[in-house]
């Protein structure tokens, strides 16, 4: 990517010129996206702009898994979490421990080459064999999926290796066979529009 520097001068430029300028980042721009900091630039400047989202990554990779990643009595809640890097580090409340604790699904971005932590990390609270699914490339012609454990999934991952561009994911809606049907679609639930049958 051109450094921000860079960017700012040729939207300003375009800008000044009465032109529109066009940027897309790479990945979801409402998550790890770094667009904060160009917005905040754009807006210093008095420069208007409008965001236009796509699938998010962990959405599209929940697709090719063919999964909902929150299941009634099973997990309400997803939690989407990255590990540190070498751009920016993890606050030291957000750990993937604290998370993992919480029994919610977990959407572990940007982390594929830190397998081998997320498992012991996560290994003592949620045991070896706790549902991993890995969705790489998730939307792409060649979109990949891995199923495996906490326990296996780094071997698995050794067979066909990723690189880049994939989510893990670790809970147990992943396996979640048997259990309640939510009250969404149940006849004798009382909706605002639709009586109980």
């Amino acid at each position: 990517p051109l450094p921000l520097a860079r960017t700012q001068a040729d939207s300003l430029r375009a800008a000044a010129a009465g032109e529109d300028v066009a940027r897309l980042p790479s990945g979801d721009l409402s998550v790890w996206s770094a667009v904060a900091e160009q917005v905040r630039r754009l807006q210093k400047h008095g420069i208007a702009y409008t965001m236009t989202p796509g699938v998010p990554a962990f959405a599209a990779a929940a697709s090719a898994l063919g999964r909902e990643l929150t299941i009634p009595a099973v997990a309400q809640s997803l939690v989407l979490t990255r590990v540190s890097g070498r751009a920016s580090p993890m606050p030291n409340e957000e750990t993937l421990a604290r998370f993992g604790a919480t029994g919610s699904t977990l959407a572990i971005h940007l982390a594929i080459h830190a397998l081998s932590q997320v498992g012991a990390d996560l290994t003592p609270l949620m045991c070896g064999d706790s549902p991993v699914a890995i969705g790489a490339k998730a939307s792409w012609p060649d979109e990949r999926v891995l199923h495996g454990t906490l326990a296996d999934i780094e071997a698995r991952v050794a067979m066909e290796p990723i690189e880049r561009t994939a989510i893990i994911f670790v809970g147990p809606t992943l396996a979640a066979r048997d259990f309640r049907e939510s009250a969404l679609y149940d006849a004798a639930y009382q909706r605002r529009f639709r009586g109980r049958q």
